[in-house]
């Protein structure tokens, strides 16, 4: 009996945000892939990090993870076990990422399909798609993406929230606008499975979507189509995921998360991301009377980098010991360089320096969060050397939980939330820590230790 099994490529780690009960994989060799492929759920991650790389090395890597997957299911199909994939590279909802160079390399190892959508809405961030234009809803207001600070990005910038006038400018017009077919809000919420059976030769075609419900209904009939032969694949954010596999409500509620922290113990809080939004956050964060701030001045990573690692784990030994919940933040302004290629090299110099402090934690930490889609990806594969985990739930809209296994050397049993840079409200990283915290702190020494770091 052939079973379908949702396969995400994931370019950052943090599309697992909706979904819950399902593997993230960090490598793809073919046994490993060939146990996700038999997992109970309906659906697992694979977590590329594309999104940290350039184009060439995203292509590169891509290509490995889709010739493994052939191989995997050619592996089971020779044993019997028959697998239907449902592709979908899981990127941005804010139109970041190395589109259409992912897709494409899934086509030629994967394909052919009969169409590829793109779907970027992410409910619980506030992001939709009316008339083939996607929003962002920024301070109750909606607002075309193209009008907001990620469209700016150093590496993947953007001139248009009109979906087929992006897919135009992405493609360097090898898909011209009028050829992007798009399904709007009255066929969405309606029967366009005629029109979902009659796609072929990869026709690229966006959706509408203003709720979950819409892209719910929209799911069903995609399914429909694909039992029916149609072969699809998706470029989307988390919010179709959680269509695709009509999960139910995770186990246990956001509220009661603090029942995975480890003996009631303080934790961590590692933020790498340097969007206005987490910067907000973190200010926000930094009041609460449990925590202290450690910053990271990324400046000084190139100069004496042993003697700055041994300063700076020292204070996070002493926040612990205190009973406070360190914060170690990157320093805010965000340097200037002279290309691409020198701001990613410095990048991947920051993440390798966070990662050395991760390893450095003390043992008895409560729980980590990790905030920052790359910053995320790095604990997990690098940090923490997690082959595979398991996604417990959210602990807010959009921040995923996920467990170290209870053999892992150091932290075993650790709850690590997931925590995207463009996500929450201004409080959320202060809720994250309160509903992390089991009871109440009653320490008092904040302060002093706020004046020795």
């Amino acid at each position: 009996m052939t079973q379908t099994k949702i396969i995400v490529l994931d370019d950052d780690p943090t599309g697992s945000q909706t979904v819950h009960g399902c593997l993230l994989l960090t490598c793809w060799d073919i046994d490993t892939l060939c146990d996700a492929l038999q997992d109970d759920s309906p659906l697992f991650f694979i977590l590329t990090n594309t999104r940290g790389m350039d184009a060439s090395s995203a292509t590169t890597l891509t290509r490995k993870v889709c010739t493994n997957l052939k191989l995997a299911l050619e592996k089971l199909a020779a044993n019997s076990i028959g697998i239907n994939p449902i592709m979908v590279s899981r990127s941005d909802s804010t139109l970041r990422g190395h589109y259409p160079v992912e897709t494409d390399v899934i086509t030629e190892e994967l394909g052919p399909f009969d169409a590829h959508f793109l779907v970027p809405a992410f409910f619980e961030g506030g992001r939709f798609t009316r008339n083939a234009i996607h929003y962002l809803i920024v301070d109750g207001k909606e607002i075309p993406v193209h009008e907001t600070e990620f469209a700016s990005d150093s590496v993947f910038g953007f001139s248009h929230s009109f979906l087929p006038d992006y897919v135009e400018e992405k493609t360097a017009g090898r898909i011209r606008a009028h050829q992007v077919e798009s399904f709007y809000l009255d066929e969405v919420r309606g029967d366009c499975s005629a029109r979902l059976m009659a796609l072929s030769n990869n026709v690229c075609c966006t959706v509408d979507c203003e709720t979950q419900a819409d892209l719910n209904h929209f799911a069903r009939q995609l399914t429909s189509a694909a039992k029916n032969g149609k072969r699809f694949l998706f470029r989307s954010a988390a919010s179709l995921l959680t269509a695709l596999a009509a999960l139910p409500r995770q186990p246990v509620a956001a509220e009661a998360m603090a029942t995975y922290v480890r003996d009631n113990k303080p934790g961590a809080i590692i933020v790498g991301s340097h969007v206005a939004k987490t910067t907000r956050q973190l200010a926000i964060l930094l009041k609460e009377p449990n925590v202290i701030g450690i910053e990271v001045d990324v400046s000084h990573i190139d100069g004496d980098r042993v003697a700055l690692l041994k300063n700076l784990l020292g204070k996070i030994s002493e926040a612990h010991e205190a009973g406070l919940s360190p914060v170690i933040y990157t320093s805010r302004q965000e340097l200037v360089f002279d290309d691409q290629a020198t701001r990613l090299a410095f990048g991947e110099r920051v993440s390798a320096f966070l990662m050395d402090l991760v390893r450095g934690l003390p043992r008895t930490i409560g729980f980590l969060v990790s905030k920052g889609g790359i910053t995320s990806n790095d604990v997990l594969s690098s940090a923490l050397s997690l082959k595979t985990s398991r996604v417990l739930g959210q602990l807010l809209p959009g921040c995923s939980v996920v467990r170290c296994p209870a053999t892992h050397p150091r932290y075993p049993d650790l709850p690590v939330v997931i925590f995207p840079g463009n996500v929450g409200d201004e409080n959320a990283l202060s809720t994250v820590l309160q509903r992390l915290s089991p009871t109440p702190y009653e320490n008092t020494a904040s302060s002093e230790i706020a004046a020795k770091v």
